[in-house]
């Protein structure tokens, strides 16, 4: 039985609201290109408490646990089906030397985070334990290396420890530390940000310093790797066009882009996570669906060497970043995830999925207590947020076919700005039903819809919806479930 499925992201409001209407076309019988689930990634960066203190916890929190990773955390993942995990950073990877998080625990050096509140780390979570980690997630690990401060032997023997099965003294390394079978791991980011944080290079230097480490980061027996370029900051359209010019696509398995939506539009005082008026959230809504025009002149250069899309739009990280919750550590980046915050996941899942002929990995930053978090942990406790819902929604894209959608979005304006009101994203599966996400962005009004659907036959259509009274609601460990998908009652 073919079934239509429609997810819903919009503010639920009491007062009688006037109306706009418009009409969606949905072509079932034309589809482009499938939608990957990498889209659908996850980043997890040593960085306050993502690892330690979210992920890797001590005895004194009481819950269940394999060795010191915390399973309440991996059975939340594993039900979104999170399809990679991006480890060690961010700005901490080209400050990050692998053999420092190997061998014993208690013989491991410890280092202090420079990039991030300048705390002592430990090394106690490592490669092994990452790779564990990615392990019961069921997740494929997508490894950051330090170009920055490292060097191309490194980080070349790094690849041989994880993916090599020859007589080496790597393997045998690996081998002493418990590990006999290679990983096989295939996902490699050669540096990140080298732009700023990870070496402060132009873009021409580090085309030259990629093909340097791309050489000598090796294809080992069943285990080729997907390089990933250092791509650029925003618009810096500049940074693509010198690593498709001088790398070339045929040394790039994806180039990457990193955009976050500030409430402000400065990085200076960004905006409250929580306290928000609707001029703010408006500003904010407009910031986000800058992500649109970024992933589409950046893939317009691409197209210009490349016009077989062979290299992916990688969008490791995105997000909104607020400041951080009063009280806090300023290093650690911890902010409250509203309902704003899922309307920003969901619009801009929606425009990867629209540009999944392009776009074939991303990452939101980050998984747990970090930034636009899907996961808050607080001692024993663990809640959900308002952007894991969207991903628990949104999963049935996965490697679905993508659907061609026609319509003419209504407005939503403030003081003469105005930003189209409503977003769609749309995939059929591999059984045959149609997905259909749509994203309310204006809190004043109800959008009708008359939908159109050729070449797509259906019997029965369900749906889920994520709203709340107001933009600024979260859930809270006193109240976990305040916004969360639900399943919608048809009249």
């Amino acid at each position: 039985m073919k079934k239509i499925f429609f997810s819903f992201l919009t503010i639920a409001l009491l007062a009688d609201l006037s109306k706009a209407q418009t009409t969606v076309v949905i072509d079932g019988s034309n589809s482009t290109n499938t939608i990957s689930r990498h889209i659908y990634g996850h980043f997890s960066e040593h960085l306050g408490r993502c690892i330690y203190d979210g992920f890797w916890v001590g005895d004194s929190i009481n819950v269940a646990k394999k060795d010191r990773i915390r399973l309440d955390v991996v059975e939340a993942l594993k039900k979104i089906k999170v399809p990679n995990l991006r480890w060690p950073g961010g700005c901490f990877a080209d400050e990050y030397h692998w053999r420092d998080g190997i061998g014993p625990r208690t013989q491991r050096p410890y280092m202090v985070n420079t990039n991030w509140g300048g705390v002592s780390e430990d090394n106690s979570f490592g490669t092994h334990e990452f790779l564990e980690l990615c392990s019961l997630i069921g997740c494929e690990p997508y490894i950051a290396g330090n170009v920055g401060s490292g060097t191309v032997e490194e980080m070349a023997k790094w690849v041989e420890y994880l993916n090599s099965d020859a007589k080496s003294t790597m393997t045998d390394l690996r081998k002493a530390n418990g590990r006999s079978e290679p990983w096989r791991v295939k996902f490699w980011g050669v540096g990140n940000e080298s732009w700023g944080c990870g070496g402060n290079m132009t873009a021409d230097f580090y085309a030259d310093q990629y093909k340097r480490y791309a050489v000598y980061c090796r294809n080992y027996k069943d285990a080729p790797l997907l390089k990933i370029a250092s791509g650029a900051n925003s618009s810096d359209y500049n940074w693509t066009e010198s690593l498709m010019k001088n790398v070339g696509p045929g040394r790039m398995w994806g180039v990457t882009l990193h955009y976050y939506t500030i409430p402000s539009g400065s990085w200076g005082k960004k905006g409250s996570a929580t306290s928000f008026d609707e001029k703010e959230y408006f500003n904010t809504m407009k910031n986000c669906l800058v992500m649109e025009e970024l992933v589409t002149r950046h893939s317009t250069i691409m197209d210009k060497y490349d016009p077989a899309k062979k290299t992916a739009l990688v969008v490791d990280e995105w997000g909104i970043w607020t400041d951080v919750e009063p009280g806090t550590n300023p290093g650690f980046l911890y902010q409250q995830n509203s309902l704003r915050d899922a309307l920003i996941a969901g619009t801009t899942l929606n425009i990867f999925n629209n540009h999944s002929d392009r776009v074939r990995m991303a990452n939101l930053a980050q998984t747990v207590n970090v930034l636009q978090s899907i996961v808050l942990t607080k001692g024993d406790k663990m809640l959900l947020t308002p952007t894991y819902y969207i991903f628990d929604m949104y999963k049935v894209h996965m490697d679905a076919k993508k659907l061609n959608i026609n319509f003419k979005s209504p407005d939503y304006t403030i003081d003469d700005k105005t930003i189209p009101a409503l977003n769609i994203s749309a995939s059929q599966d591999s059984s045959g039903a149609t997905h259909i996400s749509l994203v309310n962005l204006n809190p004043n009004k109800k959008i009708t819809l008359q939908t159109v659907l050729p070449g797509i036959n259906w019997k029965t259509v369900t749906g889920q919806i994520v709203t709340s009274a107001k933009l600024t609601d979260i859930n809270t460990f006193e109240d976990p479930y305040k916004i969360k998908n639900r399943i919608i009652q048809w009249r």
